[in-house]
């Protein structure tokens, strides 16, 4: 399997403005925002897709919606809109399983 960027991002190869971290998940802005805040959340356990989720790996993406929740709390945006493309029929570029977090009330910190 050849790496992705996001691979790339989270192995330190490649800058990124990080917006939260923690032992499970990496999230950062989109390099092409198309809402004032745009964050990818990205699992630190690699799955390629909505369309590779298995019974393992099945509680991944809730744990991105949590956390983009969590997140979401933290810095008081109260609107925002969740999406997971799904193959590249579905609009996904990257093929790592990540969670768009799009919201026009901008970050209160950065």
């Amino acid at each position: 399997m050849e790496k992705t960027i996001f691979h790339k991002i989270l192995a330190g190869e490649i800058s990124a403005a990080i917006a939260y971290e923690d032992d499970e998940i990496l999230a950062f802005k989109d390099i092409h925002p198309k809402a004032p805040t745009h964050i990818l959340f990205i699992p630190k356990h690699f799955v390629a897709s909505i369309a590779d989720v298995t019974p393992d790996t099945a509680h991944i993406p809730g744990m991105l919606i949590l956390k983009a929740q969590k997140f979401a709390a933290e810095q008081g945006i109260s609107g925002y809109k969740l999406t997971f493309h799904v193959g590249k029929g579905g609009g996904q570029e990257v093929m790592y399983l990540h969670l768009h977090f799009l919201s026009e009330e901008k970050l209160k910190q950065f």
